[in-house]
């Protein structure tokens, strides 16, 4: 897209940062007034959508307005970014993202997901991955049953005997068990992104 944005003289540089954060480059700068400045940038559409007039607002306390317009298409290096709950990709939050940004944003969608998803009764790892290749990875620790307060006092190997058979049930449990992923999780997702 090719961007025009319109600011203060004061904010200029702040502007120039907020452009190449989101991939933009700067085309040139015309001077409207004492006080005000145009700078004209090509910025890829996705990364206009989501924030950016909200932070030229932040940026310029208001003062600074955008206007865009399409200029075509360029060639970019995009992937798939999947986010697999236990093993199982989950298609809702698969997103493409630029290959530079994969693992940044793999690592804090894994880190939203670990917040929002409720603990199960085994373990539950939640991984972003690229293709086939893991780029982050963040764990929902397992509920915890106390086996053994039944047992007071004597022989140890009672006890052992309780937790070996409450590992072995957690590994079945895990191998069958599917985790249902609650609608908010979606949503703080979808906020993330």
């Amino acid at each position: 897209m090719k961007a025009y944005v319109l600011c203060p003289n004061e904010n200029i540089g702040d502007i120039l940062q907020l452009i190449l954060e989101k991939r933009g480059q700067m085309d040139h700068t015309e001077t409207l007034d004492p006080r005000r400045v145009m700078l004209h940038c090509e910025l890829p559409l996705n990364e206009i959508l989501v924030d950016f007039n909200d932070k030229i607002k932040s940026i310029t306390r208001g003062y600074g307005s955008m206007d865009y317009e399409h200029s075509g298409y360029r060639a970019a290096k995009l992937v798939k970014l999947d986010l697999l709950v236990n093993g199982e990709p989950v298609d809702a939050f698969s997103t493409i993202v630029h290959k530079d940004r994969a693992e940044g944003r793999g690592r804090q969608l894994a880190a939203k997901l670990k917040e929002v998803i409720p603990r199960q009764l085994y373990q539950v790892a939640i991984q972003a991955a690229i293709g086939g290749k893991i780029i982050a990875r963040e764990s929902v620790s397992a509920l915890r049953k106390n086996v053994t307060a039944k047992c007071y006092g004597g022989d140890i190997t009672r006890k052992r005997k309780l937790l070996e058979k409450q590992k072995e049930g957690k590994k079945r449990m895990k191998s069958i068990g599917r985790i249902n992923i609650p609608q908010e999780a979606f949503i703080e997702v979808l906020k993330a992104q």
